[in-house]
């Protein structure tokens, strides 16, 4: 595959990106074996992330990739209260044929940014111990572990069982 990254185009999620979105989330979660109560699986709003996302533009934000008018994934962050001056980094899902190209890196890198001039100072995930390579790619990106004992008890997502946080 030719360098895919410089033909990306990064932007603000948009209604009509909702379908796609929600199907791309829901085969990742399927592939790995995560379509299980307490994962973003059964989030009510995986099929409507636009109207998620945009009920507080001040708070929340997500940025699609695609090519060609094709949708490729995406990443979001909204804000995380638990922690002072945190966002959480939330649905990051590409589809099969993009993945290992860096193109997850590219988002995490400017959804990063957008967090920064929302005024967030640290950002926070929870994933799954299966997605290795997702966990090899926070961890390389900056991202430390705060283990299950620092884990949240408020979280929608109790399936999950690595929490992560980075200082932006």
């Amino acid at each position: 595959m030719t360098d895919i990254k410089s033909k990306v185009v990064l932007r603000p999620i948009k209604r009509e990106d909702d379908p796609y979105l929600g199907e791309i989330a829901r085969y990742n979660l399927e592939k790995y074996g995560l379509d299980i109560p307490g994962t973003a699986y059964f989030d009510p709003e995986l099929d409507h992330l636009s109207v998620y996302y945009g009920e507080k533009p001040e708070e929340r934000f997500y940025l699609v990739a695609e090519l060609s008018g094709e949708v490729l994934g995406g990443v979001g962050f909204a804000e995380f209260p638990l922690i002072e001056g945190c966002a959480e980094l939330q649905k990051l899902y590409l589809k099969d044929s993009v993945k290992g190209v860096g193109l997850g890196k590219l988002l995490m890198k400017e959804i990063e940014a957008k967090a920064r001039d929302f005024g967030y100072r640290r950002i926070y995930l929870e994933t799954h111990s299966s997605l290795e390579t997702a966990l090899h790619m926070y961890e390389r990106t900056g991202y430390r572990d705060r283990s299950k004992v620092d884990a949240p008890s408020t979280s929608a997502h109790n399936a999950m069982d690595r929490f992560l946080i980075k200082e932006l």
